[in-house]
């Protein structure tokens, strides 16, 4: 077998093949249990590298149940997130609407036969088939908004915005109301069943094995969980000043009801369990770091993370996803060649998933950085400026920068050059971070020094420099030490003052932090550097006690008194953190 397939295409013979009246109904329930099954089924084959045989089997099926027609949405769905490509965009929207329509036509005929039953005075207390037939579409409605949401959020236009928002908030209210549904019906079957089973025994009856409705419940409980626990994660780490916005629309944000919601979502046997699975590997590898969300703790997640992928491994043992989710791992461990490895496997994998591909040239590019390889590094970068239809304009600007460090500085210039031509998506803060760092070299050529200086302050800016080795810190230490350029002081003693706390050089860190604090030169040429130098200085600041006080003025400080400069609303959520974590260490 072709190892690039792994599993995905042995997985089929495996999987229950439905007949023609494949779907839940009232009058066969097990034929939903064979529903899920399919469903689950085609998303680990989509997993384990068979993105063609997943659509496939879900296109095949996708006109005889809600659950096969949301997973046809779904892969469309993502296509269509990898490609950005207007024609795939639009098809997954009528693909995601179709899903809906199918859902919400049978919802009469389920309203009416519940009538019904209450005209026959029927206890409706008992969770029945369709209970669980209407919650499930239901959960699915809500599930094609949120996509659809989504999609509009891409188009980056106002309307687009406004549209989203009332989209999600008509989401948030179903997944709500469904979540505490499900949770009634829970507790109510629980009850049915210890009062039953107590009878039983009590008449010595036989004491009956789990119920398919409880086994149908469960499963509606991981369904709802995902998009429920994606809710509260996302919405708890927005930046400050947006809550206000977030909480009109009606939306909490409770990262541990969050964390909670995909862990059960992850156990379960619903089609979404994958996801919840991945959403949770994304949130410990990529954003714990990346937002700082465990202050000083560079490495706090890797022990959930490594737990996850040991349990996954065996039911996903040649999948590219979970190989790219170990490479972050081994990244965030400081095990650049391991994670090199990983990265590079997965990218072998991902043959027929450009998309899945890309995020693994782009780790194998910011690995490379991290090992000062500059030439691997512009090699990756340039590949995917050619390649890829996100950001060409930021992955030019990686491009000219590590090109510029071998010492091309030449050809560094030209690719500088086509930053500019590149910034397209004019409100996307890292395109105008990458635009206006870029146009300084349209007319001055750039020297070797100043493109390292470059790619040291993207290690910083992404929290990628707690990943160098402390040699490869030294070597950044000596190329800063070495600028004396007025115009890159400010930015020099940022970095320096970076690259001491790494180093576990706190006095020296936070001299460095003062010096970038005072420089007022850097408010005019990188006006970052003064707020992002409070905020780590307080932050070191904090270690002691003697000087917490201190610390948390220099937060405040950087929160309130500077506006407008690059990537503000990451230090925000940075900030943001810090405060949430020292109150709950001391009360206020």
């Amino acid at each position: 077998m072709d190892r690039r397939r792994g599993e995905a295409s042995g997985s089929a013979p495996s999987v229950p093949v439905p007949g023609p009246g494949l779907g839940p109904t009232a009058s066969c329930p097990q034929q939903e249990l064979d529903d899920a099954e399919l469903a689950l089924a085609g998303i680990n084959m989509l997993l384990n590298n068979g993105f063609r045989e997943s659509d496939q089997l879900f296109k095949k099926y996708r006109n005889n149940s809600p659950l096969m027609s949301f997973g046809a949405s779904f892969v469309s769905f993502l296509n269509a997130m990898m490609t950005f490509e207007d024609e795939k965009m639009q098809l997954a929207c009528d693909d995601l609407k179709n899903t809906e329509k199918l859902c919400e036509s049978s919802e009469a005929g389920v309203i009416e036969t519940i009538r019904n039953k209450i005209k026959k005075n029927i206890d409706m207390q008992r969770p029945s088939a369709l209970d669980v037939d209407r919650l499930q579409r239901q959960i699915i409605i809500a599930d094609c908004q949120v996509y659809l949401a989504v999609l509009s959020f891409v188009k980056q236009e106002l309307s687009a915005y406004i549209k989203g928002g009332w989209i999600l908030r008509k989401a948030w209210k179903i997944y709500n109301k469904c979540y505490a549904e499900i949770d009634a019906l829970q507790m109510m079957h629980k009850k049915r069943s210890q009062e039953s089973l107590t009878s039983d025994r009590a008449n010595d009856n036989h004491i009956p094995a789990v119920s398919l409705q409880e086994e149908s419940l469960s499963r509606l409980k991981g369904a709802v969980s995902f998009g429920y626990g994606l809710f509260h994660l996302c919405i708890s780490m927005v930046p400050p000043n947006l809550l206000k916005i977030i909480n009109l629309l009606g939306f909490p944000g409770d990262r541990l009801q969050g964390l909670s919601s995909l862990m059960y979502a992850s156990e379960s046997k619903d089609m979404k369990a994958p996801l919840a699975t991945l959403a949770l590997l994304w949130y410990h590898t990529v954003v714990r770091p990346f937002f700082a969300l465990d202050g000083m703790d560079a490495q706090a997640g890797l022990r959930e993370a490594k737990e996850i992928l040991q349990t996954k491994e065996a039911i996903y043992p040649d999948s590219s996803l979970f190989l790219f989710f170990k490479g972050r791992i081994q990244r965030l461990e400081c095990k650049i060649n391991s994670a090199l490895t990983s990265f590079q496997t997965a990218l072998e994998l991902a043959i027929d998933q450009r998309e899945i591909q890309h995020v693994c040239l782009y780790e194998i590019g910011w690995c490379s950085m991290i090992e000062m390889n500059f030439k691997d590094a512009y090699k990756s970068f340039a590949r995917l400026k050619n390649e890829s239809r996100w950001s060409q304009c930021y992955y030019a600007y990686l491009t000219a920068a590590c090109q510029g460090a071998t010492g091309e500085t030449d050809k560094a210039q030209e690719v500088f050059i086509e930053v500019q031509k590149l910034f397209r998506r004019k409100n996307n803060q890292i395109e105008q971070f990458s635009s206006r760092k870029a146009e300084r070299f349209q007319k001055e050529k750039p020297t070797k020094e100043l493109c390292v200086l470059a790619v040291i302050e993207v290690l910083y800016l992404w929290k990628a420099l707690a990943n160098c080795s402390p040699s490869n810190l030294q070597q950044m230490n000596q190329a800063c030490q070495e600028m004396h350029e007025p115009l890159t002081i400010g930015l020099k003693h940022l970095l320096l003052g970076a690259i001491h706390k790494c180093l576990g050089n706190s006095d020296g860190a936070i001299q460095f932090f003062q010096l970038a604090i005072k420089d007022e030169l850097s408010r005019q040429n990188s006006a970052y550097i003064q707020p992002y130098a409070c905020y780590e200085l307080g932050c070191q600041l904090l270690e002691n006690p003697e000087t917490l006080d201190k610390g948390r003025t220099l937060l405040y400080q950087a929160k309130e008194e500077f506006a407008g400069y690059d990537f503000e609303n990451r230090l925000h959520v940075r900030i943001h953190t810090a405060l949430a974590s020292l109150k709950d260490a001391i009360p206020q």
